[in-house]
């Protein structure tokens, strides 16, 4: 499948690296013009240069600002006025006992992997819509549905993710803009790798502090590794591109079977 998507320009958010860094290179790739961005001016100038050359393409640019915040999104907005794919993938994460997670800790992980999302969309989707083209892809987890007993905050603002995808697809209804949330399992990135090896504490390898993982805390999963981040990029790219006009309010899996379910 030769995924086309020149003309188009797309934000990723929380893009320097991980997750969010695969899906800037990959819709590069595919001939979009990609805003990288980050709370950081340098990390963002630093991620700008590798996009363009891990992707080939010289059309990538800066787009700095703190979306966990109502100033840094306006900042973000500013530099990239009217783009045609929004991925909000921006979220922090982290293992906590749940009795003791407080009020700020709560409010802290909304701010930052909910609203930094809604605040997005609200700015973009009128446009969106008067164009008569769109896409919105909102970066959801296994953990919005198998909620993890370590991260209850976190799984909580995945499963609101869902919930703002199917409202806003609805409110795009009808207008050739769609709007989609990708689920995705472990990941390796290197956030997670210090996630892990906290979790299942020192290991001589790599290799089995990532097998200990999985079968002590994600036992359901059917690829039994970690997924890599440019596979949940090449999901991504398909959903923005024109192939996935059809698919919208859904919540589309990338997780190795982690979700015990048909569907979706």
């Amino acid at each position: 499948m030769q995924i086309d998507l020149s003309g188009r320009t797309a934000l990723v958010t929380g893009s320097t690296q991980g997750i969010g860094y695969a899906i800037a290179v990959g819709l590069a790739r595919a001939g979009a013009r990609v805003a990288v961005n980050g709370r950081s001016a340098e990390r963002v100038t630093e991620a700008v240069d590798r996009v363009r050359a891990d992707s080939g393409s010289d059309d990538v640019l800066a787009a700095v600002g703190d979306l966990a915040t109502e100033e840094g999104a306006a900042a973000v907005v500013e530099a990239v006025p009217t783009p045609d794919i929004l991925v909000n993938n921006l979220g922090i994460f982290g293992s906590a006992a749940p009795l003791e997670i407080d009020d700020a800790e709560w409010r802290r992980y909304f701010e930052v992997n909910v609203l930094s999302a809604v605040r997005l969309i609200r700015a973009y989707l009128p446009g969106m819509t008067e164009r008569g083209w769109g896409r919105v892809l909102n970066l959801a987890s296994d953990s919005a549905v198998v909620i993890p007993a370590e991260m209850i905050h976190y799984g909580m603002t995945k499963t609101s993710l869902l919930a703002v995808s199917r409202g806003f697809a609805k409110e795009a209804a009808g207008t050739g803009v769609t709007v989609n949330s990708v689920i995705a399992g472990p990941t390796h990135t290197g956030g997670v790798e210090d996630f892990i090896r906290e979790l299942v504490g020192d290991a001589s390898t790599w290799d089995e502090a990532q097998r200990e993982f999985m079968i002590k805390h994600r036992p359901q999963s059917l690829i039994q590794r970690l997924i890599e981040p440019e596979e949940i990029a090449h999901m991504v790219v398909y959903l923005a591109s024109p192939y996935a006009s059809a698919t919208t309010g859904g919540a589309l899996r990338v997780d190795g079977g982690h979700v015990d379910a048909i569907l979706p």
